[in-house]
């Protein structure tokens, strides 16, 4: 689709003269709380209020300002309740680019669509985006405080039940990573009064710092309950927070860090008697940690691969519920799967994209091993219980300026240059006593086939690998 989102509430929520706009954006942005994380840490999430500028622009303002504005960001998923449409799952925009005063925010459009293919829960209706406010106010401030340009994934969540956004979690769990963010949109207390404001939005932001789904939904309901006058709601886009305590509530690497709260009898504009309740958070993770399996998610892996090829000769269908996976075999990284016959070498297949979960790949590619790897015959029924597995699972890649970087045996390297693109496992270059040099050469010319010097004109990524097998696992 190559549809542009127009601004729906430009000229309403915040000026709509680019311009006038920029000057109250700093004006909010000089008002705004400094960043709280350490220098250690990156920040993962937010959650964002959506009001009016005049209302709610210095918390929002306040979010925002955690980032680092030179973050590089492959992708920011802006996800927020619709207001107004009901619907059951999620809408994901899926045209070219939101437009605001401060110009276009490209569309994600590629990951919006895996989304759509992901879930059923997960569909396209431009209809609920049209009017919604939710998640465009939050895009001239991104616009003003990032530097480097960056892609959105909208989602509107139109579902009333909780249940079912541990089904939309559950497919977003495989983005929630080091190199996207994700915005919650959300209001807190709409229209109580000013002190009741205060007391009913300390009890619901205590409860999201506890980064607990059960906990906030007890103190949603307790809320209700409270008998507090004019309460309609004690936060808007419940759905929107509890998908996001889904997917982080298991992640011990995770820290909530409270920003700053306000609500609307703070702003000039506003009075006592009627309020909106308005919270900045930011969600932060160590920079530094590694990807790494444990013993008992190795086991897991090995048991699934041998399950995998083992269905080719009984038909079973494998089930996985993936909500009781480790969130490591939900990371999506490649990996490759070697079967040996008598310590003979009889299959190797593997995956070098970061478009699949860890344990999706593992199931796919032992199966290929086994019986599509056409240097070898295909694995017979009577061989398999006699057969040893070996993965090698690749840590996420990263794109390195200086080859100095590479370390032969420790690094694999993935080189990539238009429509080609070619690997060697760590282990490749430890085996043939390879330098960096004939590494790259070998790779170029070998697996890319761009020729053995094509190497200085393409992309070149380094990895890991945790290689282990079931006579280690």
């Amino acid at each position: 689709m190559d549809t542009i989102r127009q601004p729906a509430v430009a000229g309403m929520f915040y000026e709509s003269d680019p311009e006038m706009l920029r000057q109250q954006i700093k004006a909010l942005f000089d008002g705004a709380k400094n960043p709280l994380i350490s220098s250690s840490r990156k920040a993962r999430a937010l959650l964002l209020p959506h009001a009016g500028y005049p209302y709610s622009g210095k918390v929002a303002a306040s979010g925002v300002n955690q980032l680092n504005p030179n973050a590089d960001y492959a992708t920011i998923f802006i996800i927020g309740s619709s207001h107004r449409a009901n619907f059951d799952g999620a809408s994901v925009y899926r045209g070219r680019a939101f437009e605001t005063p401060l110009g276009l925010v490209s569309v994600d459009v590629e990951t919006a669509e895996r989304l759509t293919l992901a879930s059923p829960y997960f569909a396209f209706s431009q209809q609920p985006h049209n009017k919604e406010h939710a998640l465009e106010v939050h895009l001239p401030l991104l616009q003003y405080h990032l530097q480097r340009p960056f892609k959105i994934v909208p989602i509107l969540i139109g579902t009333h039940n909780a249940e079912t956004t541990k089904d939309i979690a559950e497919i977003l769990q495989a983005w929630f990573t080091d190199e996207n963010l994700f915005i919650i949109s959300t209001d807190f207390s709409h229209y109580p009064d000013y002190q009741a404001a205060k007391t009913v939005d300390n009890a619901t932001i205590q409860a999201i710092l506890k980064n607990s789904p059960a906990k906030l939904m007890e103190t949603l309901h307790g809320n209700e309950h409270k008998d507090i006058p004019n309460l309609a709601t004690s936060l808007c886009g419940w759905s929107a927070t509890l998908t996001l305590l889904n997917i982080t509530e298991h992640d011990s690497d995770l820290q909530f860090h409270q920003i700053l709260y306000e609500n609307s009898g703070d702003s000039p504009l506003g009075d006592k008697e009627r309020v909106v309740g308005y919270d900045a958070m930011v969600i932060s993770s160590p920079k530094t940690k590694c990807f790494n399996l444990s013993e008992a998610e190795k086991f897991l892996l090995i048991k699934r691969a041998r399950e995998s090829i083992g269905s080719i000769f009984t038909k079973k269908v494998i089930t996985t519920k993936t909500s009781a996976l480790p969130l490591a075999l939900k990371t999506r990284t490649g990996a490759f799967v070697s079967i040996y016959r008598d310590n003979h070498l009889a299959g190797c297949i593997g995956h070098i994209g970061e478009d699949e979960p860890l344990w999706q790949v593992v199931d796919r590619v032992a199966k290929s091993a086994a019986i599509e790897d056409t240097r070898f015959k295909p694995l017979e029924r009577e061989e398999y219980h006699d057969i040893q597995i070996e993965i090698s699972v690749l840590t996420p890649t990263r794109k390195i300026k200086d080859i100095g970087e590479i370390i032969p045996g420790k690094h694999g390297i993935l080189i990539k240059k238009d429509q080609h693109q070619g690997t060697f496992l760590p282990q490749v270059a430890a085996r043939m006593n390879w330098s960096t040099l004939e590494m790259l050469e070998h790779c170029a010319r070998d697996k890319a086939k761009i020729g053995a010097d094509g190497w200085k004109e393409a992309d070149i990524y380094i990895y890991e690998a945790i290689v282990f097998s079931d006579k280690t696992a």
